[in-house]
């Protein structure tokens, strides 16, 4: 009980990407700190959440995985429902998941909200002496689409921290300014801050529509 006030945002936050590029590792490296190197696919969506500190914020993460369903091409709306915050994951060492960004990036805009926070993420920089994909003509590509960029190793746990806090931050910044649009947005203010009233009434009644 009482449970809801130990944070002021819950915010869902999905990873998309194509199959084997590391996005369960990366979701299990930042809610568990653990690596899981039998990395068979998991099939059915799944989401694991984590706590962070941001700005003398409490901010609960919710991050979703799309467990194995983008090889059939099966993920739904309601997959992408709510979310306010995405992780475009490619492989760096293998081009074919690169070049599939931009296919994500459209169904990612078709689904959710248009302010969504993306991060296109170049996953594996452990295996910088195979990569395929410059550094460079990602940033180039993350640049030219509005998106924050960063690599990655959920092996060697390097940048996945920052990668998600990053796209906390950047969350809470658009809440903040209310370039968000209300209703659209699963980030659920409990800490009632100064709003009238009447709006606080209806925006708790109707967050779980």
């Amino acid at each position: 009980m009482g449970s809801d006030e130990a944070y002021n945002f819950v915010f869902k936050v999905v990873l998309i990407g194509e199959s084997g590029v590391g996005k369960s590792n990366l979701l299990s490296r930042f809610t568990k700190n653990e690596f899981n190197h039998d990395s068979r696919t998991t099939i059915g969506v799944e989401f694991s959440t984590r706590t962070v500190q941001l700005n003398g914020l409490t901010i609960k993460a919710q991050i979703w995985d799309t467990a194995g369903l983008e090889r059939y091409r099966a993920i739904t709306s309601a997959y992408y429902r709510g979310a306010v915050g995405a992780l475009l994951v490619y492989d760096i060492s293998k081009h074919l998941t690169y070049e599939s960004a931009e296919r994500w990036l459209k169904e990612l805009y078709d689904h959710a909200d248009a302010h969504i926070v993306v991060m296109l993420v170049g996953n594996k920089s452990d295996l910088a002496e195979i990569r395929t994909v410059p550094t460079e003509d990602a940033k180039d590509f993350a640049e030219k689409n509005g998106l924050l960029y960063m690599e990655t190793s959920a092996l060697g746990s390097v940048n996945v921290e920052e990668a998600f806090n990053t796209v906390l931050a950047e969350i809470h910044k658009k809440v903040s300014s209310k370039e968000v649009t209300r209703g659209s947005i699963n980030a659920v203010t409990l800490s009632q801050p100064k709003a009238d009233d009447a709006q606080v009434e209806k925006k708790a009644c109707c967050k779980n529509m």
